[in-house]
């Protein structure tokens, strides 16, 4: 079967063994770039690619594949905490074969029905929204809480929009872009300003961080998606003088007795707009070369860009 494997600085299509073994068969539908994909390559990596993806069973069911998964044994992963494994988390697309290709076998227990009103081909954003979901989570947004987003790429949307399923009366979005500001009207989000109980920072960088501080109220929490280098300064003075909590936001996993995986496939059915505003481009697998280089190429008003085994 083809598959795309990581080729620095590019990407390649092979031609692989068919997936066997234990687990579940799925037909890939979808599976989307996100900006870790591209730091995979400049890290040299070789694997198959794809953590975002999604497909059909053999059964004909639609499922959603969770791209990180644990021992499902220790202390955490018994509780429902998969992404802090006690033993190591395992990730596709990076220290295991992805899904960038025709077939994946998938464990059961990693494997998320769709609900309807959200189709296959396009529930590669279940993945990158469960992240931003669960952001969400770890900064306890619900109905009395204001939030701010810094970072109006495709997760960032996607965690104003979790933060508005979770009933944040008022929502804003910090965006550079007019294709970002156009995203951020689209889905009912304000311009960031002024002070929030919340604020989750998206955009990886160090000018982020700072402005994540700047946006949050005294004694408020600032939680961290952004993947940073070890010497990457901290705005530790400013979140000292008002006792802001920094809190890191790794991956997903359960909440509330109920899958994050589950609840984001439930908001993307139930809002057609985001998927039609964040799947800005769509490939075949033959030409993920192209796609890569789209998804690299942010002059383009590039959200997500999906490639279709």
């Amino acid at each position: 079967m083809k598959a795309v494997r990581n080729a620095p600085p590019t990407v390649e299509v092979v031609e692989i063994d068919e997936p066997d073994g234990p687990g579940e068969l799925v037909r890939v539908a979808s599976a989307g770039i996100c900006a870790s994909d591209l730091l995979y390559l400049r890290f040299g990596s070789t694997q198959i690619a794809g953590h975002e993806f999604a497909g059909v069973l053999e059964d004909g069911t639609p499922v959603a594949v969770e791209a990180i998964f644990g021992c499902d044994d220790c202390e955490e992963c018994n509780v429902g905490n998969f992404n802090r494994c006690r033993r190591g988390v395992q990730g596709l697309g990076m220290m295991d074969p992805g899904g960038m290709c025709e077939w994946f076998r998938a464990p059961r227990h990693a494997l998320v029905p769709l609900p309807g009103g959200l189709d296959a081909s396009d529930a590669a954003l279940v993945e990158p929204g469960s992240v931003a979901l669960h952001a969400c989570h770890g900064g306890n947004v619900g109905p009395d809480t204001t939030v701010a987003v810094v970072g109006a790429g495709a997760i960032g949307i996607l965690a104003a929009a979790g933060a508005q399923s979770l009933g944040a009366p008022n929502v804003a979005v910090e965006a550079r872009h007019p294709h970002q500001h156009a995203a951020r009207e689209r889905i009912g989000a304000s311009v960031a300003a002024g002070e929030y109980d919340v604020v989750i920072e998206t955009a990886g960088s160090e000018s982020g961080l700072q402005r994540a501080v700047e946006l949050a109220r005294p004694g408020g929490t600032v939680v961290v998606l952004g993947v940073y280098d070890a010497d990457t300064s901290w705005p530790h003075h400013a979140a000292f003088m008002k006792e802001v909590a920094l809190r890191p936001s790794i991956g997903y996993c359960g909440h509330h007795g109920q899958r994050e995986f589950a609840a984001t496939a439930e908001m993307l059915a139930a809002r057609p707009e985001l998927v039609d505003t964040l799947i800005t481009h769509r490939f075949p697998l033959d030409d993920a070369a192209e796609a890569f280089r789209v998804a690299s190429d942010r002059s383009q008003g590039v959200f997500r860009v999906v490639v279709q085994p």
